[in-house]
């Protein structure tokens, strides 16, 4: 991994590059805000920008890079239209910007792909073709679409247009706070973070690079480390949940990124549920994997102006809810007690007696008296309950324990 500022390599992509598609894209996309938490920051110990690459239309940087790639066709290529394999942002970033340029947009997803996502796809008028089960199916199929019918592939992330765009995302961050001296950048294929690292590095001063990936698919940290770390599982970071990294993109992270740090599920779902919590902001687990870092890996971070990238903020409403729940149940502020109770008249009464003297809310009540080990005339009584937080909850607990209760706090994952 590189640590000067500047590498002597020739790189694919240039800043002129990226400043010529910031010229070239600027006054068709959102120029998304970088601003200042002081929250986050004095959680982490850094000084903490987020740029929220969230508020894009789309809901995602993917356009930046799409419409690049879009605006660089000629006549010919932009009659016949363009091929990508996607089920995620990039698809939605090129149906977009396509549909307004008039360029015919084909899309190929894995039959898996979920209905909304489609919907949303064909709602920026692209043609969606289902195929196959996984992406690799996809991939495969959108090239030899594009081959038969004479259709430009634009590829996600390992393509110098699209990286260029991408980078775009740092020429922003860095006008708007220009004493950032440390970027978070997810990592799936690499384009982001390849475009963000060659602005960083041809600031006037050291900008360090540093890239995010999940614990579950830590494809680009494997290949840049020689590591051999299994890739695969169903993880929150669904965006940046890529089996193989580009050629492109890795020539250029192994050039210029200084270093790649991994985050877990957990670490991944306290970041979604912070930025809503503290920002007011909606970010997909990829969009949150920047926080997470500086949650995680406080010490790479400590003491320093870090700029992250908050990529994206297309996550489905049922997950969200799914993952601020279980924040509130780590937090101590929803818990499940399982109690021990003799099955007669007023048991539960006293119970909530209990809860009511705690000033703890009771939200439900489970009863088990045929599937348990306790003898016919006793009961197990699960009740899920609102707390302060977790120092309340320890009082609850004791106060059930000394009034004679058997509990046990049915932890979450």
């Amino acid at each position: 991994m590189a640590t000067a500022a500047h590498t002597s390599t020739p790189l694919p992509v240039s800043i002129a590059d990226v400043e010529a598609a910031h010229k070239r894209i600027g006054d068709s996309i959102v120029r998304t805000p970088t601003l200042l938490s002081k929250t986050l920051s004095n959680l982490t110990g850094a000084k903490v920008y987020l740029k929220f690459e969230n508020l894009q239309f789309t809901a995602a940087y993917k356009e930046r890079g799409a419409l690049n790639k879009l605006l660089q066709l000629d006549e010919t290529a932009r009659n016949r239209g363009v091929i990508a394999a996607s089920a995620g942002n990039h698809a939605q970033g090129l149906a977009y910007h396509g549909a307004r340029l008039g360029i015919p947009v084909t899309i190929v997803m894995p039959k898996s792909t979920p209905t909304v996502k489609v919907s949303q796809t064909e709602g920026h008028g692209a043609t969606v073709i289902l195929t196959g089960e996984r992406f690799d199916d996809a991939y495969a199929h959108a090239l030899i679409v594009s081959e038969e019918r004479g259709l430009t592939f634009v590829h996600p992330f390992d393509d110098p247009a699209i990286i260029a765009g991408q980078g775009t995302v740092a020429l922003e961050m860095f006008a708007d706070a220009p004493d950032i001296d440390t970027i978070a950048v997810p990592i799936g294929g690499g384009g982001l973070i390849s475009g963000c690292a060659v602005v960083a590095k041809a600031q006037e001063r050291p900008i360090r690079v540093i890239g995010v990936q999940a614990e579950l698919f830590p494809s680009m940290y494997n290949r840049i480390n020689g590591t051999n770390l299994p890739i695969g599982g169903d993880t929150l970071a669904e965006g940046i949940a890529v089996k193989e990294p580009g050629t492109i993109t890795s020539g250029i992270i192994r050039e210029i990124v200084d270093d790649m740090v991994l985050v877990s599920e957990r670490d991944l779902e306290e970041a979604v549920s912070l930025l809503l919590q503290i920002e007011k902001t909606v970010a997909e687990g990829a969009g949150a994997a920047g926080l997470a870092a500086l949650l995680a890996h406080k010490d790479q971070f400590a003491g320093r102006t870090v700029g992250v990238v908050l990529c994206g903020g297309n996550i489905d409403t049922r997950l969200l809810a799914n993952v601020l729940l279980r924040d509130l149940a780590r937090s101590g502020r929803l818990a499940r007690l399982r109690i021990r109770l003799q099955d007669r008249p007023g048991a539960l009464f006293h119970v909530a007696r209990i809860f009511d003297e705690q000033q703890a809310n009771i939200i439900e009540v489970y009863h088990q008296r045929v599937f348990t080990t306790l003898p016919a005339k006793g009961l197990i009584a699960d009740i899920e309950c609102e707390t302060r937080d977790r120092a309340h909850l320890t009082r609850l607990v004791a106060a059930l324990s000394e009034g004679g209760y058997e509990v046990t706090p049915v932890e979450p994952a």
